[in-house]
């Protein structure tokens, strides 16, 4: 069915479900209408499809979520495509569905602490925080490589060159991702599924990177990512430890899933 024939109903419910997508990013509706301005029981209502916004209330909503007024017309997870060669005709039905928005329910959006062994040591490992967000349609992680302690000044130490992005995607039993630093041309490449046993607050898998020097052309290890939360109570003590550290440092939990006995491959 066009948007030319839809209902004024069927379009007050494509909006509706297309902003409780769009809140699914943040812990509480209380604080997300303290932020747009938008009474509570309002915006209950547009959530429920029983009215629309008024123009220069939609106009703060999509400005605030980065989307257009398509948000009345069509699917949120279609709008402002990252990546819209992926979604043409060449490549849409091989790569496309990668671009499928990950749920918060198989990977909730905040800060995660993750754990590997180090790729420049191999008697060490990295402890790092990133934080997990939505945007435009995608599931998309933020970071930083942690500063070496030997160098205060120099490539590689401002937060610009420190910074890396990456996309989270879903994938057979578990979720993908990629990730590289600003500007660079190598990535990272991983593969993650919930661990059994943690209460939900724990993804277990691998990470690797090209690597010309080794056998295979690969370095491989495994990855641990727990789940902090949307708030600073744990993240900030979690960020503020993050660097390297030895195997007897690690914590019980991590250690068990990262079986420290296996080596990078």
């Amino acid at each position: 069915m066009t948007a030319a024939n839809r209902s004024p109903a069927e379009l007050r419910s494509m909006f509706g479900d297309n902003l409780r997508v769009l809140a699914r990013g943040y812990p509480s509706i209380s604080a997300l209408t303290r932020r747009l301005g938008i009474n509570r029981t309002q915006f209950n209502r547009y959530l429920a499809g029983e009215s629309f916004p008024r123009p220069d209330v939609l106009d703060r909503i999509c400005r605030f979520f980065e989307v257009d007024a398509r948000i009345l017309l069509q699917p949120v997870a279609e709008l402002g495509r990252s990546c819209p060669a992926l979604d043409g005709p060449v490549l849409g039905a091989f790569l496309g569905d990668v671009l499928n928005e990950v749920t918060e329910e198989e990977f909730p959006g905040g800060f995660y602490r993750v754990v590997r062994r180090s790729f420049a040591d191999e008697t060490r490992f990295t402890v790092r925080v990133v934080f997990v967000f939505r945007d435009k349609g995608l599931t998309c992680l933020r970071g930083y490589r942690h500063r070496d302690g030997k160098r205060r000044s120099g490539p590689g130490t401002t937060p610009a060159e420190r910074e890396f992005r990456g996309l989270v995607t879903r994938q057979a039993d578990g979720l993908g991702l990629i990730a590289a630093r600003r500007g660079g041309t190598d990535r990272v490449f991983g593969h993650l599924s919930r661990a059994r046993g943690f209460a939900g607050k724990l993804w277990a898998g691998y990470m690797a990177r090209p690597s010309p020097g080794r056998p295979a052309g690969i370095l491989a290890t495994r990855v641990v990512c727990e789940h902090l939360g949307h708030g600073p109570a744990r993240a900030l003590p979690a960020a503020r430890a993050a660097g390297t550290c030895g195997e007897d440092a690690l914590a019980p939990r991590h250690r068990r899933l990262l079986d420290p006995g296996q080596a990078i491959c």
